[in-house]
Formats: structure tokens, sequence, C-alpha cells
């Protein structure tokens, strides 16, 4: 985890919109209402800096990360990557664009071509932006690559399934870093690994963040896991966010009543701690994107919610210096 002393951000989303469309019956009828993944997020990221984007499934946490790199296109907002609106770019800009944002995603084998050679998969990028003019200096490359993440350069002719799953997110790491980014998308980069593995895979993010000055927007629905990666935390609910602030914030003195109770929910280590805190237990489901509660999203679970929280959408605003909550009640 880097800090940043730069105020100019790297990437800067405002109202971000992503509304898929859903057609139902026979002839498949257009405009019968739309699945509003994300609604209205407003975040930033500065140089150096790794904002955790934390949520239960279905919260549109990943969604967000699709329509950054261009995997899904937004239904509104705007984008912007070093003050230029990625959803306006000419091809050439946007190449340029797609050289600079590295992309890790969750299921390490998924995510590799069992057909290539780790060579050959972190190879990618490097040949898409035409970055060597010759295979020796494209393979020195990659086993520069191979060794900045942990593993032996030896190792470049392997296939994906003679390695560990460990072994596999950091060939998926090396590709992400191959082009020397200026920002990575973590899309629960840990969460299909074992517990022991993730530490591991944090500290290498955390060295190479040090090292290459990277920013990471880390998506994650482990609020334990975000804790030793973060600088900044955002907590989103069924396509809004509910809680941006400073990790320390977030975990000493959460104000959103769904922070608190995702955070409850985190087990600690200390049995005594544990049997004597407060839990703040939810009840129900997330209500369909589809068919969003009025008023704020998160009042029908919510514990202290009452009939203005059905009536008015609260805006997230700084309640204390570089927290902001979305909630009526605080």
């Amino acid at each position: 985890m880097s800090m940043t002393t730069s105020t100019r951000s790297v990437l800067d989303i405002r109202d971000l919109q992503v509304h898929f469309p859903v057609n139902r019956g026979v002839l498949f009828i257009k405009n019968k209402g739309a699945v509003k993944a994300v609604d209205g997020v407003n975040l930033s990221i500065a140089p150096g800096e790794t904002v955790g984007l934390v949520g239960e499934s279905g919260s549109g946490k990943t969604t967000v990360g699709r329509a950054i790199i261009g995997l899904v296109k937004p239904t509104g907002g705007v984008i912007e990557f070093e003050g230029n609106n990625v959803l306006e770019m000419n091809s050439a800009a946007l190449r340029q664009f797609r050289r600079q944002v590295g992309v890790v995603f969750q299921d390490p084998y998924g995510s590799l071509n069992p057909r290539m050679t780790a060579e050959r998969i972190i190879s990618e990028p490097l040949v898409a932006h035409h970055l060597f003019n010759s295979k020796q200096e494209r393979r020195a490359r990659v086993q520069e690559l191979l060794e900045i993440v942990g593993l032996n350069a030896g190792m470049a002719s392997r296939y994906p399934h003679e390695f560990s799953g460990g072994q596999r997110q950091r060939i998926g790491i090396a590709r992400a870093i191959a082009s020397d980014p200026t920002l990575i998308i973590l899309d629960e980069p840990v969460s299909a690994l074992d517990v022991s593995i993730q530490a591991q895979i944090i500290n290498l993010l955390d060295e190479l963040q040090d090292r290459l000055q990277i920013a990471y927007l880390f998506i994650a629905h482990d609020l334990s896991v975000v804790r030793h990666a973060s600088d900044r935390v955002a907590v989103m609910y069924l396509g809004k966010l509910m809680e941006v602030a400073p990790r320390d914030a977030v975990y000493d003195n959460p104000l959103h009543p769904y922070t608190k109770a995702l955070l409850s929910a985190v087990p600690v280590p200390d049995p005594e701690i544990e049997k004597k805190r407060e839990r703040t237990i939810l009840t129900g489901d997330i209500p369909s994107p589809t068919n969003p509660p009025s008023g704020c999203v998160f009042r029908t679970r919510c514990p202290i919610a009452d009939e203005a929280c059905a009536e008015s959408i609260p805006e997230l605003r700084e309640v204390t210096p570089g927290q902001h909550v979305a909630c009526l009640k605080v």
C-alpha cells in the first residue's frame, strides 16, 4: 500500500450509470425496465493510491470495474483517465488508455489460456502495443517480469496447468504490469486462493505498488482483505455508494449502517472481544436491481430506517473530514 502526495486523480468517475435492459415475453418486447447494476457512482483514484471497492454479491462493484475497461458500456456518466474522458476517446487514444490500464481477474485459471505458455500469456500486451522490436527483447522482458512477481524465469515455457493457483495469479499480475500501466483493476484477485496464499499475493501487490507507483482499484467482498490492501475504502450496495472514507476511518469508526453490518460479520481472532462486541444482523436479501426500493436503496434492510428514508435518496456527503456517507440518519 502506497499513499500519494499528488492531488490530481488518475481516474475520476462521475455519476456512472450502467443499466441493462430487460426484455420479456415471446417476442422479447423491449423497454420492460432495466437492471440498474450501477446507478450514479462517483469515485476517484489518485496516483499510487489503492481504493478498495467492497460490497455483497450483486452490489455492482464488478460492473464498475468492467465499465472502466470497456467490457460493458455505461448508460450515462463520465469516466476520466488522467483528465481525458474515456467514453469520448478515438481509437488511437483508446489504444494508449488500454496500455496504461491493467486488469487482474478473479479466477487465476479461467483467465489464462490453457493452450498458451506463460511466456506467450505475459507477452500478449507487449505484442498488442508493439513495445519490443525483437523476440529476444520481448523474451528478456518476460523473464524479468516473471522474476519481479516471484517466479523463476525458467518457468516461461510451462503451461497454466503446470502452476499452482497462487503461481497462476502471479502470471496474471505479470501480464497486467507488462506494459507499465499507471492503474490496475483488481477484480477479486485473491478470493479464489487459500488464505495463506492470499497474504502472499497482497504482499506482492504492495511491493509492486511501491516499486512501480501503480494505482489500484481493488474490488472485493471481503472487508478483512481490503483492510490490508487499501488506502481508502468505498462501500457499495445495490448500485450505489453507501460510504467512502480513509481505511482507518471505515474500520475504526464506520458511520453507515450497512458498513457497520459488513464489519460486524468479519470474525475477530480474540474470543473475548468476539464475545462482547455488538453485532448488526441484516435481515432479508438484497432487493432486485430491476425494482430497487424508493428513497434509500438500503432502507428495506436497515435497522434505523424510518418513513423519511423511503421518500428521499440520500446524497453521498462529507460527514467528517474525508469520510463521505449516504445516509439521512448520520
